[in-house]
């Protein structure tokens, strides 16, 4: 046995997916370097967008407001009210498809799409808070310009068009009235669901982020470090939208190469697509099929596997849990339990590159924002996504990876999970 594992060992180190293969001190650089590079300019790798908010914002009490959350595979949509406390209700709740993800629709498509979810309580509020988690340029008015797509969404005709001002736009022409919409991100509203724990903690900082479909990142930063605008009050701050998913540092293996050729984004998102949830099944797959060629497992299994099409991550993710009750094609295979070791060590390789990467994306806005020295005052990091809480073992491998990096350098945080924090933090800042 002993001889069987240094063979896979070996396997997953010549494949580059080893945790040996990545240097956590030196992809932080890369991404704070990156971070940097795009606070000072324009069509950066790291977009860096300010956002026009502020983790300051006040929340008026009794007065609801309608929220869309366009995310993922869903869009769901709400009303929310905040009491004097600051506490909120969710009333009204419904969750639709995400227009874009099974077939191209059009502009006009989505805005009709989004304004028929809406029609049951358009006419609740006059304020609509719209996390819209895709790269978009933020105004100063807080709409939002879309300037790619990613999670494989196909509206072309949507990008560099504001989100807000066209919603807002169909819903008028429907007759219900004109709606003041403010566009953010989910990591934004991530950041700001958090300040409501964080804040009975006195924190010192806050951080949103998201590992779910995608994956993302917002912290708070003096505007006086924002170099590429000359528009901004130099004494205050802004939460800015990292989009840390279009990251390409650290070593890309080739499977990463080959599985982004295939994407609709080919060259872009390069971290998303080695992090989040809708690729961890496909590089699994991909690396089962290499063991395959390479003899780790017998012919038979080998030929199967290499018939397969798709992995998905959640039947990836069910033989970590249970090796021997797991879901789709694996359990249609007769795996010896030396070929099981094989699939556990090749998924688990997936998930610890994942939590190492993860850990990075986290370590680099909470040490910019130069906080956290005292265990009194913590960074409070919200982090959210069902890839980050399901998939196994990835939340404990990622801590573990961020305490090591943090803790060399003395920065204390505090982890927590908000429930339904996007639809919190888009009422948030709907009502600011």
């Amino acid at each position: 046995m002993a001889s069987d594992l240094a063979r896979i060992q070996d396997f997953l180190v010549g494949m580059g997916m080893a945790a040996s293969c990545l240097d956590a001190d030196s992809v932080l650089a890369e991404l704070t370097a990156e971070m940097d590079k795009g606070l000072a300019a324009d069509q950066c790798e790291l977009a860096m967008i300010p956002t026009f908010v502020s983790s300051e914002s006040r929340i008026p009490a009794d007065k609801p407001v309608l929220v869309v959350d366009a995310g993922g595979t869903n869009l769901r949509v709400c009303t929310v009210t905040f009491d004097v406390h600051g506490h909120p209700t969710i009333d009204n709740f419904s969750k639709q498809a995400m227009p874009g993800l099974d077939r191209e629709v059009s502009k006009d498509e989505f805005f009709e799409t989004l304004a028929d979810y809406l029609s049951s309580v358009a006419d609740l509020s006059d304020r609509i808070g719209f996390c819209f988690s895709y790269p978009s340029e933020i105004s100063p008015e807080r709409d939002g310009k879309l300037l790619r797509w990613t999670k494989e969404v196909q509206i072309p005709e949507l990008v560099g068009e504001y989100v807000g001002r066209g919603l807002a736009e169909k819903l008028e022409a429907r007759g219900h009235g004109r709606k003041q919409v403010v566009v953010l991100n989910d990591t934004v509203a991530a950041l700001l669901a958090g300040k409501s724990v964080g804040d009975d903690r006195e924190c010192s900082a806050y951080v949103g982020y998201i590992l779910g479909t995608g994956t993302n990142i917002a912290y708070e930063e003096k505007n006086a470090n924002i170099t590429k605008r000359t528009d901004l009050d130099m004494g205050g701050a802004q939460i800015i939208n990292c989009e840390s998913g279009n990251f390409s540092g650290g070593p890309l293996t080739e499977v990463d190469r080959e599985l982004d050729a295939a994407t609709s984004t080919p060259g872009g998102q390069l971290l998303e697509k080695r992090v989040s949830g809708a690729y961890l099944g496909d590089i699994g797959l991909a690396l089962l099929k290499q063991a395959g060629e390479q003899g780790l497992v017998s012919q038979a299994i080998a030929d199967a596997v290499a018939e397969w099409g798709e992995l998905t991550t959640i039947e990836m993710d069910s033989f970590l849990w249970n090796p021997y009750g797991c879901l789709g094609p694996i359990a249609s295979l007769s795996l010896t339990d030396a070929e099981r070791e094989v699939l556990y060590a090749i998924f688990s390789s997936v998930v610890t590159r994942a939590a190492l990467l993860a850990a990075v994306n986290v370590a680099a806005p909470v040490l910019k924002t130069r906080c956290g020295t005292s265990a009194l005052h913590p960074v409070c990091i919200n982090i959210d996504g069902s890839t980050f809480y399901k998939t196994h073992k990835l939340s404990h491998e990622t801590y573990k990876f961020l305490d090591a990096i943090l803790g060399a350098r003395g920065v204390h945080y505090m982890a927590v999970s908000v429930d339904n924090a996007p639809v919190i933090g888009a009422a948030i800042a709907g009502l600011s």
